[in-house]
This record gives structure tokens, sequence and C-alpha cells, in this order.
């Protein structure tokens, strides 16, 4: 990988970090030289589009969630809460309203995949969360 292509890929690693905190970042690290894929997926999606100066990251990730759910893409939205919920974007309750009115948009079948996908990630949230 050039120079150019190599801090393009960094700047993307950081923004992922950012998006979903280090662990993920991390693994990519370690995975060594990237796929094409791969750096393309890091150097583009999240060194350009998530970068974008225009929306915060919580309004990407609002927006994701509700794609995702649009397919019942469970599994999506599980990663896309936990993120909104590690990086303090989103609240168990803000969740909660978010699943209710989706539903009303996506369809009761794909907000099935919402509910669940939302109720897994705050459970689990909740669960790696010290107690008071």
């Amino acid at each position: 990988m050039d120079q150019a292509r190599r801090e393009a890929f960094q700047a993307g690693l950081k923004m992922m970090d950012q998006v979903y905190g280090p662990s993920v970042g991390e693994k990519v690290r370690a995975a060594g030289e990237p796929s094409p894929y791969m750096e393309e997926t890091v150097s583009h999606l999240f060194g350009k589009v998530w970068a974008g100066g225009k929306m915060s990251i919580r309004d990407r990730r609002l927006a994701i969630i509700g794609a995702s759910a649009m397919i019942g893409r469970q599994d999506l939205i599980e990663v896309q809460t936990k993120a909104a919920l590690l990086n303090g974007e989103l609240t168990p309750e803000e969740l909660d309203e978010l699943v209710l009115i989706l539903a009303y948009y996506v369809g009761w079948p794909n907000s099935t995949a919402l509910s669940r996908g939302v109720s897994a990630a705050v459970a689990a949230h909740a669960a790696a969360s010290p107690k008071a």
C-alpha cells in the first residue's frame, strides 16, 4: 500500500474507533495487510463518508439503524445499538421510542428484528455496565 493509501486507511481506522470503539479498529489492525475490500471500507466508508462534516455520528447511526430495520437485519441493528450505548449517543429509553416509531415505517415484521436487536444490545450494555 502506498503512503497516500496508508494515510487514508489510518484516517479511516481513527474514525472507525470513534464510531464503534477501539476494539473494532484493533481487530482490523491486528489482521495485518487489509484485503482490497477492507481497505476500501475503512478508507472510504469511514475515512470519507462517516467523517463527513454535515451530520453527527449519532445522526448517521440513526439513519443506519433505520435502514437496517427496513431490511430486517437484527445483527446490524445490534452492532449499531451497542455502539450508540457505548458512546452515550442514545439511551435505552430513546431506543425504545425509536423502535416504536420505526415499526410504523418499516413494517411490523421488520420491527421484530429491530426490537430484538435493540433489546439484545441494551441487555449486553446493562450487563457490562458497573452496578451503582
